[in-house]
């Protein structure tokens, strides 16, 4: 009975207006499921739109199921506002996360790239070379210094120059630059070493008569050192300045060692 049933068309009072195709195609549906009926897979259903009165063909598939290949990028998928992939998981915990992370990040560039100081030290006069000229009463003192430079940063900077004057009883006797000095790495410190020559002579000619007295064996003279060392990292100058006083031997070739002096060579003026 069931089956000869399906195989009719079903007409009421609100289906007065359905057409032939309406019908051979419900006739074809029934006739797939008499077909199947007996396998009872409803997976073997053929896709097959319903139209009537209240529908229409779907124009975008034309009734087989499919997206025309060429449309893929034209048509829009409407989701219910209850679908689930609307509402993604763990959004605070991923949001926390990524909040945490760039502050680990931008509190560690802070720290490694944040410039620090550099420090300087002046060590003291490693060695001292005179010479005389008798005729003018001229005294040459080429003077060797020694600096400590300290980088205290987490990256490399590089001593652009180095510049140093002395004096002596308020007059420039000597005048040094240094460019180019060296790079000094990160957290580390380096010891240069850097020549000022002077001259005394003119209006200080007199003391070419106590820098050659015999009778002296040490001929002290206190001069100042000044020093100027200018640093250069990540496009920014740093300068920072030095200032000492100290006892020079101006009668004889000197090396000093940890601050103590030792006599190479006192020169004596000639009888």
């Amino acid at each position: 009975m069931g089956k000869s049933l399906s195989h009719l068309p079903l007409l009421n009072k609100d289906d007065s207006c359905t057409t032939p195709s309406d019908i051979s195609d419900r006739n074809g549906l029934a006739d797939a499921h008499d077909k199947d009926g007996g396998n009872g897979d409803v997976s073997q259903f053929p896709y097959v739109e319903f139209t009537g009165r209240d529908s229409v063909t779907c124009q975008t598939c034309q009734g087989t199921g499919r997206i025309p290949r060429g449309q893929e990028n034209q048509l829009v998928a409407l989701i219910p506002y209850s679908d689930q992939r609307l509402r993604p998981r763990r959004t605070k915990l991923y949001v926390t996360v990524a909040v945490m992370v760039c502050l680990l990040l931008s509190g560690l560039a802070v720290f490694f790239l944040f410039p620090r100081s550099i420090d300087v030290s002046y060590v003291g006069i490693k060695s001292a070379y005179v010479s005389y000229n008798q005729d003018q009463r001229i005294i040459y003192l080429n003077i060797t210094n020694t600096l400590n430079i300290t980088n205290n940063n987490y990256y490399s900077v590089e001593v652009a120059n180095i510049s140093a004057q002395i004096q002596f009883s308020k007059t420039v006797i000597g005048k040094s630059r240094l460019s180019n000095a060296t790079s000094i790495g990160p957290l580390d410190m380096n010891q240069i070493d850097y020549m000022v020559p002077t001259v005394i002579a003119d209006e200080m000619s007199y003391m070419f008569d106590y820098c050659t007295l015999p009778s002296i064996k040490v001929h002290n003279i206190v001069v100042m050192m000044q020093v100027t060392v200018t640093t250069a990292y990540f496009g920014h100058t740093e300068q920072v300045s030095q200032e000492r006083y100290q006892y020079v031997d101006c009668g004889g070739n000197t090396t000093y060692l940890h601050g103590h002096s030792k006599v190479v060579n006192v020169l004596q003026p000639p009888e």
